[in-house]
Parts: C-alpha cells; structure tokens; sequence
C-alpha cells in the first residue's frame, strides 16, 4: 500500500444490479490501496450486485450510501463503472445524472468505463469532448453529435473546464485505473 493518494476522495457510482464485476471493484481496489478514501454509492444503497460479462452473476456488494445522500463538493473524483445492465439503469436515474453534472460543473474529474458512458450522454456533458467507450456505445455517442470516439485503451479529454478519463472494457482497467491516479495526483 502506498499513500500517493492520501487525502483524496473517490467516488464509484452504480445501480445495485448488472455492475460489472471487475469495473467496480478493481477500481475500487486499486484506489484504495494508493492510500485514497473510496465511497461506493448505489442508487438504493445496501446491496449492489455484479456480474462477469453482463451474463454470470457474481458477487454481491455492500454499498456505502445513496446517490441521493451525495454531492460533488466532497469528493476529488466520480467513476462510473460498466455492465450494460448497470449503465442503462444508472443514465435514467435523476440523481446519478445530477452528480455528473455537479462533478463537470465544479471542474472535477469524471471517469467512466465500458457502457458507463451512456450516463455521460444523458446527463448533458459530453459537448466538445473525445471519448472512447464499448464499441456498441459509439453509435450512441457519436449520434449525440456532441461528442467525438476514438477507438484507445484509455483517452483523456480535458476541455470546458473538468477532465473526462474513458476506457472501452475490463482488459483497459490498468490504463484507466492509471489515469486515474495520475489526475488525482495532479490535482
């Protein structure tokens, strides 16, 4: 365990079903052992259950609050996972929407990974950014007609004022992981 983020606090977002496995907790697992204070909200709170590639249960997690509880104002950084199940559920939930917005407003950073995008589009934010995403999620990206796609294992855009770090699936989560922490340390 290192302490290079010491003093930073993470946000993870997700529904309480559908999450993939390895976006929510290598992330979280990741974060954490560098030294930062990781919250993992669900829409409902209580237990959040993941998958393996969208079709295999896997484990059930306990999340720490609700989205409805949070703001921006106490957090560094707001990572959305993937699983399409996940992704689906969390771009039409009010409060996930909100806490994007509020993240981009104050100038934060947002990273999201496979579907995760898909909140970015219905939250409003991804006017003049670059981002990749699962391939299935490009057509949805690229017909907001706000956003360009490139096809990388992690791009981070910094425009209008906050970051936005992406990646496409769970093989990218080392890069992405990364960049992560590279913002965080920046910042």
């Amino acid at each position: 365990m290192t302490t290079s983020l010491q003093g930073k606090n993470v946000l993870i977002i997700t529904a309480n079903t559908g999450i993939e496995r390895d976006e929510l907790l290598k992330p979280l697992q990741a974060l954490k052992a560098m030294g930062a204070s990781v919250t993992h909200a669900s829409i409902k709170g209580g237990a959040a259950q993941t998958f393996l590639h969208d079709t295999e249960k896997d484990t059930s997690v306990t999340s720490d609050t609700r989205l409805a509880e949070l703001s921006a104002i106490q957090f560094d950084v707001l990572v959305i996972p993937g699983g399409t199940v996940n992704a689906d559920t969390l771009r039409q939930d009010g409060n996930a929407q909100r806490l994007v917005k509020e993240f981009a407003e104050a100038g934060k950073t947002v990273a999201a990974i496979c579907h995760g995008p898909w909140l970015l589009i219905d939250a409003g934010v991804i006017e003049g950014k670059t981002l990749t995403s699962y391939p299935s999620v490009r057509i949805d990206l690229l017909n907001a007609k706000a956003a360009s796609w490139v096809d990388a294992q992690v791009k981070e855009c910094p425009a209008n004022g906050w970051m936005l770090i992406t990646s496409r699936n769970p093989n990218d989560l080392p890069a992405f992981n990364e960049a992560i922490s590279r913002t965080l340390q920046a910042g």
